[in-house]
């Protein structure tokens, strides 16, 4: 026995190292599986809803004011009660759409909306105190355009509301005469009011923040939105009769619940540490520096001029868009040098050519000084008759005669409605504003040939253009061109640094865009030519900063020496295709006859914006074949076929001119005529 126990404690104590072990394994089998199942549990992760649904519950904090009196049919206040408060039960479901890091969404509510109160007590002409309470409410629909402006959960939000009536009812109470302690107290007055609006049409504007009452590893989230929304007496007034109005404050919660997507993520196999690779954005960069071979022609351009002054609609005061003169200025007014006399902010051709338009009246003065037996009349067309029509007449008489001295007799004006070619045809439905202020305008007539184009008379001739030889302005092809492509999707902005073989720094920059030019003359300022290492710096939005480098040789670019070239306009009137019958002449006698021997002509017609874009297209391709036309057949009259022709139809994507004002449509209904020497 003796023996027996001592094996069997002996096998005790080989036993207890065992049960210890498997009991650790079994314990940390559990550890290790709540671990992983916290790890899968991190992992599930959903989306923020983009779609709410819930409750908002509040309290309308209600102000009366105005009057009223006679409450019903079957009764009337023996006095009018005024001002008044109450507070409102507010209750409505609710639907919010929105997605998350933006800032607009959408809302609707639509419940019970109590606008209950009681007024302010007053006493009766018996001296007796009366009260006037009511339990007005109203079934409301609220939608809202939600914004938030931090893409937060702060947000603003406004719209209408819509208000139908429910209950109209009151209580009136008279008390006694408190001198009078033993009088017959009179019993309270009830029933409902008259004369109510069924529904209201109002406003309100509002703000709120969103509070989340659960993570993002539920799938269906909840948040508690308190709100505040002020909601004015406009459209508050509860009857057609008398001026009692509500001004609401309402104030409350919204408890609202969505359901989001998972995000779908790698699970974790094990702890090991995960190594992140930055990977440069891919942005390729290129300096384009061209030859700028200097050019050999300089342009000597006749700029046409229209004979119309045109008018901002209810004025008949000159715009100040057009050049005016002082009398001190007149004697050093030449047309041939506008420079002095600068109006617009268009660039090169296009600022030439306004620039000679906006000059019109005192061209227009300066020829007539010039030449005293001139004549003119002006004809002013307005919408609003002729006398409207000769006031603005009137205006540009009155500054020929003030500034330069031209005698009023020789300056006759008249009005009309609609000038003789108009723009706004009848039965028109499209844009119809631009069309009449085309037709709201003064158009200068005269029979004086030192006026006019060469060649023409009568009251409809056009004025003579102005010629003036041109120097031309770089192009921006002349320019060194840098392109990050890429670079507006990878970096916040970037910059450029160019240093020159004497170590010379220039930096430009930060930009946004992918592709900037640079002027030559602005980097190499007054170096004819120059080598140059560029350094491109882009800077992503977290900070990150990667720079690239090309080099580049840089050609200034000069102007053209010789004159050979010419160009010349002609004009259209609106829709039409077929030149100005006048123009036909100027294009047969005086544009034809300056074609050099082997020489190119080429050809751009325009629209204005007025019209489809596809029609335009086809009418300015149409414009330009017109001109081709008339110079072939001038061409081939005088026994010539050794002209090459090239013919753009630009349609209204390149007007020469913006499309604000009248005059810059008009002078967009252009064919542009370039002719080149031979080579």
């Amino acid at each position: 026995m003796k023996l027996k126990t001592i094996i069997e404690k002996g096998t005790l104590k080989m036993c207890m190292p065992y049960n210890l072990t498997i009991k650790s394994l079994l314990i940390s089998a559990f550890l290790l599986a709540g671990i992983h199942s916290s790890l899968q549990a991190q992992e599930v992760q959903y989306t923020t809803p983009s779609w709410w649904f819930g409750a908002a519950v509040g309290a309308n904090f209600n102000f009366f004011e105005g009057s009223t009196e006679q409450l019903n049919a079957d009764f009337r206040s023996p006095v009018t009660f005024h001002d008044g408060t109450g507070i409102g039960l507010y209750v409505a479901p609710l639907i919010e759409y929105y997605k998350p890091d933006t800032r607009l969404g959408l809302m609707l509510q639509a419940g019970y909306d109590s606008r209950k109160g009681k007024f302010a007590q007053i006493n009766t002409p018996c001296n007796c105190p009366a009260d006037l309470s009511t339990d007005l409410s109203y079934i409301s629909f609220e939608p809202s355009l939600r914004f938030a402006p931090f893409k937060s959960s702060f947000y603003l939000y406004a719209g209408p509301r819509f208000a139908y009536n429910i209950s109209k009812s009151f209580t009136y109470q008279q008390g006694i005469n408190p001198a009078y302690p033993e009088q017959e107290l009179i019993p309270d007055v009830t029933g409902d009011f008259s004369e109510m609006n069924e529904l209201q049409i109002s406003g309100q504007i509002g703000a709120g923040v969103d509070i989340p009452l659960s993570s993002q590893s539920n799938q269906t989230q909840f948040v508690i939105s308190p709100f505040v929304s002020f909601q004015p007496y406009f459209g508050q007034s509860p009857r057609s009769i008398e001026t009692w109005n509500i001004t609401t404050i309402r104030a409350g919660a919204a408890l609202k619940l969505g359901r989001g997507r998972e995000i779908v993520t790698t699970k974790k196999e094990d702890l090991l540490p995960v190594v992140v690779i930055v990977k440069e954005p891919e942005v390729k960069f290129t300096v384009n520096s061209p030859a700028n071979n200097p050019s050999e022609l300089k342009v000597k351009e006749a700029f046409p001029i229209r004979n119309y002054v045109f008018f901002d609609l209810n004025s008949t005061e000159i715009p100040e868009r057009y050049v005016i003169l002082n009398k001190g200025q007149v004697a050093d007014f030449r047309e041939d040098n506008l420079d002095s006399y600068a109006s617009g902010n268009a660039s090169g051709r296009s600022k030439r050519q306004m620039n000679v338009y906006y000059n019109i009246l005192n061209i227009l003065g300066d020829r007539m000084v010039k030449n005293p037996n001139a004549n003119v009349t002006l004809v002013g067309s307005s919408e609003k008759g002729p006398a409207d029509g000769r006031i603005m007449a009137e205006s540009i008489k009155t500054y020929l005669v003030d500034v330069f001295g031209i005698s009023s007799s020789r300056i006759t004006t008249s009005g009309r409605n609609k000038p003789v070619i108009p723009s706004e045809q009848p039965g028109g439905t499209l844009e119809l504003v631009m069309l009449r202020e085309g037709d709201r305008r003064v158009t200068i007539e005269s029979n004086s040939p030192a006026l006019l184009m060469e060649f023409h008379s009568g009251p409809d001739a056009p004025l003579k253009p102005v010629e003036l030889i041109v120097v031309p302005e770089a192009p921006v092809d002349s320019y060194v061109a840098f392109e990050a492509e890429g670079g507006a999707e990878a970096y916040k902005s970037w910059t450029l640094e160019l240093k020159d073989d004497n170590g010379v720094i220039q930096n430009f920059g930060p930009y946004t865009e992918e592709k900037v030019s640079i002027p030559t003359k602005t980097i190499l300022g007054a170096n004819p030519e120059g080598d140059y290492k560029v350094t491109m710096t882009g800077t992503t939005e977290d900070g990150k900063v990667y720079k690239k480098e090309a080099t580049t040789h840089v050609v200034l670019w000069e102007p053209a020496k010789t004159e050979e070239a010419m160009r010349f306009s002609v004009i259209y009137e609106f829709n039409e295709s077929n030149a100005i019958k006048i123009y036909e002449k100027y294009l047969t006698e005086i544009v034809t006859p300056k074609i050099p021997v082997n020489g190119k002509v080429i050809i751009h017609g325009h629209t204005d914006v007025i019209g489809d874009e596809t029609y335009n297209q086809t009418l300015s391709l149409a414009r330009a074949n017109d001109v081709k036309g008339i110079i072939e057949k001038s061409l081939a009259k005088a026994g010539r076929s050794d002209v090459k022709f090239e013919v753009y139809g630009e349609g209204e994507k390149s007007t020469p001119f913006a499309n604000k004002f009248p005059e810059e449509r008009f002078y967009n209904r252009t064919v542009i005529i370039d002719i080149l020497p031979g080579r």
